[in-house]
């Protein structure tokens, strides 16, 4: 069974730590970026890319977390250009990763979909990399029972925060800055 008060505090905490770390570097805005479209998609990417990560996370957990910030940005960048279709596939994920495999995902997001080349691209892979190691650290830190359910929550709510700070990394690149409203 799941320790949902302990999983939630684990999630908030990193949550705010991929955000810190995220808005030092200029990547997102000091405001959470609101996006119920991309949200809403999040159970069935989820569902769909479990098997992958799981099966990669042994032996190359920085692929693991880091394809889902991919993904998360992917999906952010799709909402932009053509949501009315791209809402409507049946798998998503299963659209990204066949396009290369899995394996290559990250080089089809990022030159397919972002059109992001050389050094850009480098960039992005860097982040994305320094997030998922950082990421990585921070879940093999709280001391997780290794096959357990309580392992398996952890590695889900990882993945939906990796997925959420792509999603907002690529907003703010594409100019969707969050600011406050003031009703004055």
């Amino acid at each position: 069974m799941e320790n949902t008060e302990y999983l939630d505090k684990y999630e908030a905490n990193l949550e705010k730590s991929l955000h810190d770390y995220l808005l030092a570097k200029g990547e997102v805005d000091e405001m959470r970026p609101e996006a119920p479209d991309i949200e809403a998609l999040w159970a069935p990417i989820c569902q769909s890319y479990l098997p992958d990560g799981i099966r990669e996370f042994e032996g190359y957990p920085a692929v693991s977390l880091g394809w889902i910030m991919f993904v998360g940005m992917a999906v952010a960048k799709l909402w932009d250009v053509n949501w009315d279709k791209y809402s409507k596939m049946d798998d998503l994920y299963l659209f990204l990763r066949d396009a290369r495999g899995y394996d290559y995902m990250d080089e089809y997001i990022c030159e397919r979909v972002l059109k992001l080349k050389g050094k850009q691209a480098e960039n992005l892979n860097k982040l994305i990399g320094d997030v998922a190691v950082m990421t990585h650290s921070a879940l093999m830190h709280e001391g997780f029972e290794p096959s357990t359910p309580a392992a398996y929550y952890a590695y889900i709510r990882t993945l939906h925060q990796l997925y959420t700070a792509g999603a907002a990394i690529q907003l703010h690149r594409m100019g969707y800055h969050m600011t406050p409203m003031s009703l004055n």
